[in-house]
């Protein structure tokens, strides 16, 4: 991410990007340090509707400046756990293209919206086959379970072969200059994977299973929350996908739950549905 945000700053002389709000709170840190000068949001969460906003967002990227860079989740939204749908994927294309946005896919999640690697790519496929240069930055911290290998992959798309070795230079002096060498562990285990079709088939397995639990587990949460009678409604529990979900609360419930009784969401209200297990769902 930080490198594509660098060469996007320093070789692309993009000065402006968009992110959603909300998103993952290291975002504007990344790309206000690589040299970008602008740092701003569209809108994407509707707190009322506990839904995409995507009026909002049509209408913030409708009047974004020509070449501003555009940071798009590939799926599984971080932290809201809503995605648009195909046919708005292809609405926000055909916006993307009449106002000569620049895409840029951060993928962190593929394999955990929908347990099919295939169906989770589909946004960025979908960019790809309308012929958009973009770009892709790709974590494997999650789907591999390699959090502190850092591990990750990052896809140039041009439209012109002959600049693929100009950019691949590059990028190898942008890396050269950030961190001279990456470290090896992490990409020999993904390589390893990746490279054996019985290892890779064994993986989409596993993903495939991470996945239903996580589903299962938000229904099991909404189940026992309307069982209760809870006030409010929780249907966007089981309509959000990911890992995470925007429970809707508020700072002070947020605080009651945390200090009565130790269970941990950000301010915002996020939950890391993966703490949820068949052992503490009930408590929670």
């Amino acid at each position: 991410l930080r490198v594509g945000a660098e060469f996007l700053a320093h070789i692309g002389k993009h000065t402006v990007v968009y992110s959603s709000n909300p998103t993952w709170g290291n975002h504007s840190l990344v790309f206000l340090s690589a040299g970008f000068s602008t740092y701003k949001s569209y809108r994407y969460w509707d707190a009322a509707k506990k839904a995409l906003d995507f009026d909002g967002l049509m209408e913030d990227l409708r009047n974004a400046p020509a070449n501003s860079v555009i940071l798009l989740h590939a799926c599984a939204h971080n932290p809201t756990g809503v995605d648009p749908t195909q046919d708005q994927w292809k609405q926000i294309a055909d916006l993307i293209e009449e106002r000569g946005l620049f895409p840029f896919f951060d993928s962190a999640y593929q394999g955990f919206a929908s347990g099919d690697l295939d169906r989770d790519a589909w946004a960025v496929r979908y960019f790809d086959s309308r012929g958009f240069e973009m770009v892709c930055a790709q974590s494997f911290a999650k789907n591999f379970g390699l959090y502190n290998e850092r591990v990750g992959n990052l896809t140039f798309v041009a439209k012109d072969r002959a600049v693929i070795e100009p950019v691949r230079s590059q990028i190898t002096l942008l890396v050269r200059a950030n961190y001279s060498n990456p470290p090896n562990h992490g990409a020999r285990i993904v390589g390893t994977v990746l490279n054996n079709p019985a290892l890779t088939e064994q993986w989409k397995g596993h993903i495939k299973t991470m996945a239903d639990r996580i589903i299962s587990m938000r229904h099991g949460l909404r189940e026992r929350l309307e069982k209760m009678e809870t006030p409010g409604t929780w249907n966007h529990i089981t309509d959000q996908i990911g890992m995470f979900s925007f429970t809707g609360l508020g700072p002070l419930a947020v605080d009651k739950l945390i200090a009565e009784h130790h269970i941990y969401l950000l301010k915002g209200g996020r939950i890391n549905m993966c703490g949820l297990n068949t052992g503490n769902i009930d408590y929670v």
